[in-house]
């Protein structure tokens, strides 16, 4: 793997508090939560080289498909991106974490088969940019698997969605916005729209601003506009 250098510091990211944080609620949301089988329907059927955005603790890469010749998993975060290191040993397919921000991937472009955004799309500083970037970074016809929470159907609760995102949320959870719309940005950004599917996280009882979700998959056109 050859990666190249980008403007963005080698620690772009840091929430140490955060990070313990979600380094402790992520492993009870997997196992009783019901997280983990959608990590599992989030990777299945993916194939040959896969770039990871924002791998957190690396909670993805027990999931991972044998079809999966190498994962580059970037982290910016230095916690989380330590705890990734530890997951990448257990993994069964090849798992390189590495520094790097969304915004700047430090990889040459058309490299990889397939990406991966699992609830990291809400954090990013630039939206457009790390998109665009994730594009570039794929091969034409390439996939981009999604798994991200985001703008509430209803009115109600994306109303609180956008007070929350104005005023305590983002400092308390790591820079994360919940209003924001996956799904009409990666179609921004040029990408083909697959098959997905909205959820809500939990499945019952009540709801807060991060609990509209959505699962897909979107490609990368064989042929620009």
């Amino acid at each position: 793997m050859q990666l190249r250098s980008r403007k963005l510091p080698r620690d772009a990211v840091h929430h140490p508090v955060f990070a313990r944080f979600y380094a402790r609620v992520s492993v009870t949301a997997d196992h009783k939560g019901g997280i983990a089988a959608y990590r599992e329907e989030l990777l299945s059927g993916l194939s040959g080289r896969v770039i990871e955005i924002g791998a957190g603790n690396g909670l993805n890469f027990a999931h991972y498909p044998g079809a999966v010749s190498e994962v580059v998993a970037l982290e910016p975060e230095r916690s989380l991106r330590q705890l990734a290191a530890r997951s990448a040993l257990r993994a069964e397919v090849p798992v390189d974490v590495v520094p790097g921000a969304a915004e700047a991937l430090p990889v040459k472009s058309e490299a990889f088969d397939g990406a991966v955004a699992s609830l990291v799309l809400c954090t990013v500083r630039d939206l457009p940019r790390a998109l665009a970037e994730i594009r570039r970074v794929l091969r034409p016809g390439g996939e981009l698997r999604f798994f991200e929470h985001g703008l509430a159907p209803g009115r109600t609760l994306a109303t609180a969605q956008r007070v929350a995102d104005r005023t305590l949320w983002p400092l308390l959870f790591g820079g994360c916005h919940t209003a924001r719309d996956p799904l009409a940005a990666i179609a921004a950004a040029g990408f083909e729209m697959g098959t997905y599917r909205r959820l809500r996280i939990p499945e019952t009882g009540l709801q807060v601003p991060s609990s509209p979700c959505v699962l897909g998959v979107a490609r990368k056109p064989f042929t620009e506009d």
